[in-house]
């Protein structure tokens, strides 16, 4: 029998990635919040891989905790991600996938555009996922990754942030209020740019983030953490000294 593969955080996403990989006939280890880590790595020391799927707010958390015998075989896939969010930890290769398929309760998996993963168990992410129909594509350097993390959180902060503002969906968004939405862009990559410490591309940004607006057009900008990822934005932004003017113009009207 296959290694196991622990999942930590059995919410819609992370057993989408459980079902791909039950589907391949690796065992699944679910850990839930209220389990102790500690103790399921003494009973699972040398698992397959360690999927953390829990949510932005409980990453950092999460990563405090987790075993040393589990470091070096962890995949994460939260928006909002950065390679200093898992260096804080010690953690220097992990699995990293940027995640462009939604999943809400009573209904399947729904695919924008292909996720992008770089590491050592991308191929079998790979594999997992495509059993679900979810195609993944592998990535063959940091530089690449960098890229596609960076322009999944200029579409997550984009949207959402633009989007308390006027609502509606990421075509209406581009189409009827274009300058707002170049405007809360460029604030977002001085952030990025802040957060990497790179001289980022922007125009091919853009142009991925239109990529994936034509993925799925009635996407909604407005997710109920829209709020929370503006507060956070502009905690950024203060502590680096960033003006983000159409961020702040947002904030003081909400």
């Amino acid at each position: 029998m296959d290694k196991p593969v622990v999942v930590i955080g059995i919410g819609e996403i992370g057993s989408v990635f459980a079902c791909g990989f039950l589907k391949l006939g690796y065992p699944v280890v679910p850990v839930t919040r209220e389990m102790d880590m500690a103790l399921v790595s003494a009973d699972f020391p040398e698992p397959e891989m360690v999927v953390v799927a829990v949510a932005e707010k409980d990453l950092h958390p999460t990563l405090d905790k987790i075993p040393n015998a589990w470091c070096d075989r962890v995949v994460l896939l939260q928006n909002e991600l950065l390679p200093r969010d898992w260096k804080d930890h010690g953690l220097n290769n992990p699995t990293v996938i940027s995640v462009w398929f939604e999943k809400k309760k009573g209904m399947d998996s729904k695919v924008v555009i292909t996720s992008p993963a770089y590491g050592q168990f991308a191929g079998l992410l790979k594999e997992a996922l495509g059993s679900l129909d979810i195609p993944v594509a592998e990535l063959e350097s940091e530089d690449a990754l960098l890229f596609e993390l960076v322009l999944k959180n200029l579409y997550i902060l984009t949207t959402n942030i633009a989007g308390l503002e006027v609502g509606g969906n990421v075509s209406e968004l581009w189409l009827n209020h274009n300058e707002l939405a170049c405007s809360v862009a460029g604030d977002v990559l001085d952030i990025q740019e802040h957060l990497t410490g790179e001289a980022l591309d922007r125009r091919a940004l853009i142009e991925d983030m239109l990529k994936a607006f034509d993925g799925d057009p009635e996407h909604g900008c407005m997710g109920r953490s829209a709020p929370a990822r503006l507060e956070r934005a502009l905690s950024i932004a203060d502590e680096a000294g960033l003006d983000v003017p159409t961020l702040r113009r947002i904030a003081e009207v909400k």
